[in-house]
């Protein structure tokens, strides 16, 4: 068995934003040469989200509308109790909870074994700096 490790990095200019990572995740397949096996790809930071969803802009729109009906942004400490501490992304942590956290997908031939529209995305929820998404590959 082998395995190989990638660290993908993004900075999204908006607070709140979804990211087609399909193809980085792709390439990092390719470079691993593995044919039979799983793929995690998990994001490394408890406000950004790593989920499976269709690539329609529609649907992106709507998850955001969503997301801040259950979790509306408020930097006030009256709301969350999180922003107490001097933080201003409570309901960051709430909408990457909400959207989750990683992904596994199998790798069958040498491809990765999706259903129809399925795509692998980022979801940032607490943008404008620099944070990382592990992909790692182990199988044969």
């Amino acid at each position: 068995m082998k395995s190989h490790t990638a660290y993908l990095k993004f900075k999204t200019p908006q607070r709140v934003g979804f990211i087609n990572i399909t193809p980085e995740v792709e390439s990092q397949l390719v470079k691993s040469g593995i044919q039979e096996g799983l793929c995690l790809v998990n994001a490394m930071h408890i406000t950004a989200s790593v989920f499976i969803n269709d690539n329609e802009p529609g649907l992106h729109h709507d998850y955001k509308e969503w997301l801040e009906k259950l979790a509306p942004f408020d930097a006030s400490p009256e709301r969350y109790h999180h922003n107490r501490t001097g933080e201003d992304n409570a309901d960051a942590h709430m909408k990457r909870q909400i959207m989750g956290r990683e992904v596994v997908v199998a790798v069958t031939k040498g491809r990765l074994d999706f259903g129809p529209w399925e795509q692998i995305f980022y979801g940032e929820f607490d943008g404008r700096r620099e944070k990382k998404v592990l992909v790692k590959f182990i199988g044969e």
